[in-house]
């Protein structure tokens, strides 16, 4: 039996669009494609950047891209400019769409506002909320950054808030320590963790709201 969710919540780089997918692309015509591991050791270094003193996450995407990569500036800005321009899943639009017909559905991400607008221009609609690390001022895994969706929303953590990520190390671990329901999407880059739920995308996820009994 699952608690019905009043809000759900996801992380969108790498569980909503594909992330990998996307830097892959984009370093190839840039003229730099990637190497095998570079993924990560990017992931890591936004990580890294995303701990100190806030910079937005245009400019993490370019600095960790020069770093990682060698791109020259130019190009790596470009680049940061236009993450949220990188391929959505081919199962998140009509999936997030219906599962805003069981509960508000926010993002929570590690992103800009420019970077909502050019992904929720590929939705082709907006979701019900979108918090991004440009009006927190502070990157996931911060517990802040669920304070302030928590604040905002007007509810208070716990399971009756469901939390779908990809990633165990910037979202699940968190949200599982503030009692909320985890979802763990196993996209093809993921990190896994401790979840309540595990599925393969979100219409797997929708699938298991319209078929499991709720309380």
């Amino acid at each position: 039996m699952v608690v019905k969710p009043q809000l759900i919540t996801f992380d969108i780089f790498g569980t909503v669009l594909d992330w990998r997918s996307g830097m892959e692309a984009a370093a190839a015509a840039a003229g730099r494609p990637l190497r095998d591991g570079e993924f990560d050791r990017i992931v890591d270094v936004q990580g890294a950047l995303e701990q100190g003193a806030y910079l937005d996450y245009a400019q993490i995407t370019c600095r960790s891209l020069m770093q990682v990569l060698g791109l020259p500036f130019a190009a790596a800005s470009t680049i940061g400019a236009n993450v949220g321009r990188w391929p959505l899943y081919p199962d998140a639009p009509a999936a997030l769409r219906e599962l805003m017909r069981i509960a508000p559905c926010a993002a929570m991400t590690n992103s800009d506002r420019t970077h909502g607008e050019q992904m929720q221009h590929q939705l082709g609609y907006v979701l019900s909320d979108w918090l991004c690390a440009e009006e927190t001022r502070v990157y996931k895994p911060d517990a802040r950054f669920w304070h302030h969706m928590a604040n905002r929303r007007g509810i208070a953590p716990g399971p009756h808030w469901w939390h779908v990520s990809a990633y165990a190390d910037y979202d699940l671990a968190v949200a599982n320590a503030l009692g909320l329901t985890t979802v763990f999407v196993a996209r093809p880059h993921a990190r896994p963790g401790a979840a309540t739920h595990r599925v393969t995308d979100l219409a797997q996820l929708l699938a298991l709201l319209h078929t499991q009994p709720s309380i």
